[in-house]
């Protein structure tokens, strides 16, 4: 690699990767990430967290590189606090997308990630969450209020049917349509077709004149996998979804157990 470094870019995942469980990085993780930008790496965080959902996360962290949030939707300046891309889910395919599913699987609940720096995330009738104070969202009465503005993305959940299950379910049936990613527990996420985590880190990692090869990336989810396809060298975190470890190239300790800093110890010394 350029500069004898095993890799030019750090690309994490947030959830169940970079944080710990309390939403937090562990002060060796941290130093470890410092410590191989030190020798002329780049990080970069690749979240399926819309930007509203991340910003405070990165401001915390005092991070102000390129993040990639919205599974690959929105490429943000931390630096500068500015949304640089953005890709939304067509409101009348996304209703039809429902509708379709709804015929096969019965009724499912469903959420919306508003578009833009603030967008809230709308909990419809029925959606299993918490609403976080600390976090831009509201419930609506009625699903239409859902697609009422410009959307990312939409959270699918199913009274029955399991993660794995409704996955599957909803790709079978409106895969052509959309794009169906599981992206943690109770986070089954339904987005525009041909978007994926890939998609973002490419555009972000361009403007670094990185290439995915010179890319080592860090996850613990199905949606992850189109990032460790695209990167050189993929690790999955341990407890990683069964998906994931299938196409890692390696697996790590949790994110509890600073999994990210014992690879990129071993790699940059």
């Amino acid at each position: 690699m350029s500069g004898g470094l095993p890799y030019r870019l750090i690309a994490t995942d947030l959830d169940g990767t970079l944080l710990r469980s309390d939403e937090t990085v562990s002060p060796r993780t941290r130093e470890a990430i410092e410590a191989a930008c030190a020798r002329g790496a780049a990080h970069i965080v690749v979240t399926g967290r819309a930007v509203a959902w991340t910003r405070h996360i990165l401001d915390e962290l005092g991070y102000e590189g390129l993040a990639v949030c919205g599974q690959g939707a929105q490429v943000y300046d931390a630096g500068a606090h500015r949304l640089l891309t953005s890709v939304t889910l067509d409101r009348r395919l996304a209703a039809d997308a429902v509708a379709k599913l709804e015929a096969e699987v019965g009724e499912v609940a469903v959420a919306a990630s508003a578009d833009g720096l603030a967008g809230e995330v709308l909990f419809g009738p029925g959606f299993r969450a918490v609403a976080r104070e600390d976090l831009p969202v509201r419930r609506v009465a009625e699903r239409a209020e859902l697609w009422a503005q410009p959307i990312g993305k939409l959270y699918i959940q199913h009274p029955e049917l399991d993660d794995d299950a409704l996955t599957a379910a909803a790709r079978d049936t409106v895969g052509g349509l959309v794009e169906v990613v599981l992206a943690g527990a109770d986070t089954v996420e339904v987005l525009p077709h041909g978007l994926d985590k890939a998609t973002g880190l490419s555009l972000a990692a361009r403007r670094l004149g990185v290439k995915g090869a010179e890319t080592i990336a860090f996850g613990d989810m199905p949606n992850d996998i189109p990032m460790f396809r695209w990167a050189g060298h993929g690790v999955a975190m341990a407890g990683a979804h069964p998906e994931l470890r299938a196409v890692a190239d390696e697996v790590t300790g949790s994110n509890d157990e600073d999994g990210i800093a014992t690879v990129l110890d071993r790699l940059f010394g």
